[in-house]
């Protein structure tokens, strides 16, 4: 519910989500620390063999995915279209930050999407070079390969500073202190999720039948993702990643005329996200 109350705050108030636009960088930080806190450094790095498993993971879902869409939209004629780029950049960006969040608020363990989230975060500035290679209207490639670099280095400093936290205050947390934690979380996505919504606040009041075709784009891009992963017998926490994506990293690179309605997209791209945890639940909770 809070998550709701998020959104709608979103909405509401568009004078607030603007003025926390730029606090969202360490909102996201301390995000990804209560998460990690919750965690803990050996359930979060896990074993060798799942790394190679999730290595595979990220590589279909941030590259053989979109290359994938690519070679399908370019056989259609329909590669130029923004709500294409949108897709496209949707597919080839890694995990939120929520995504471990997400899945505790579900009733299942964050660790394999914190490991997702780290793992495809740090490898976005290899698999996003043939996805530019083919795309040139996005962009320069170099200021998306930093801002992965500087993602990459927050999300590890937050969690390092919660496993040293964690160590040394409650190595063995007990089920109060893990809801607390999943509490804080809720609470963390849900102050965010107001500044992520300020660009689609004044375009519903101004002209809400713009949105309409952005909508059904991002509900079918999240959710159907997110369904289609489960049906091919994805985990949980592949499946959250799936359809939820850090489409936002890409803003630093892309030229102005993308940039205009990628604004949009990614504030309705909030809105099926959001709602994942009360959607999804009762899909995830049948396994």
């Amino acid at each position: 519910m809070l998550l709701v109350l998020g959104l709608l705050g979103g909405f509401a108030l568009p004078a607030v989500a603007e003025a926390m636009r730029p606090w969202l960088p360490y909102m996201v930080a301390f995000l990804v620390f209560v998460s990690a806190l919750r965690i803990g450094a050996q359930e979060a790095l896990g074993k060798l063999s799942d790394a190679r498993a999730n290595l595979g993971r990220v590589l279909a879902l941030q590259l053989g995915l979109p290359l994938g869409v690519i070679a399908t939209l370019w056989a259609l004629g329909a590669l130029s279209s923004p709500f294409a780029v949108g897709a496209l950049l949707a597919l080839a960006a890694p995990s939120i930050s929520g995504s471990p969040a997400f899945t505790a608020l579900m009733g299942h363990d964050p660790a394999p999407a914190m490991r997702l989230l780290i793992l495809g975060t740090a490898l976005l500035p290899l698999t996003v070079i043939p996805l530019f290679a083919l795309m040139p209207a996005f962009g320069g490639l170099t200021a998306v390969i930093w801002a992965a670099l500087k993602l990459t280095a927050v999300i590890l400093l937050a969690a390092s500073a919660a496993f040293w936290l964690r160590a040394r205050a409650f190595p063995r947390p007990g089920a109060e202190t893990t809801q607390a934690l999943d509490g804080l979380a809720a609470l963390t996505l849900a102050v965010i999720v107001i500044g992520l919504m300020s660009a689609v606040g004044p375009a519903l009041r101004s002209d809400p039948a713009a949105l309409l075709p952005w909508l059904a784009l991002v509900f079918a891009l999240n959710f159907g993702m997110q369904l289609l992963a489960r049906a091919l017998g994805a985990d949980v926490a592949t499946s959250v990643v799936a359809g939820n994506r850090n489409v936002a990293l890409f803003l630093v690179a892309l030229p102005a005329e993308i940039i205009t309605p990628l604004l949009l997209f990614i504030g309705c791209y909030q809105i099926p996200m959001y709602l994942t945890p009360l959607v999804m639940k009762p899909l995830y909770a049948r396994t």
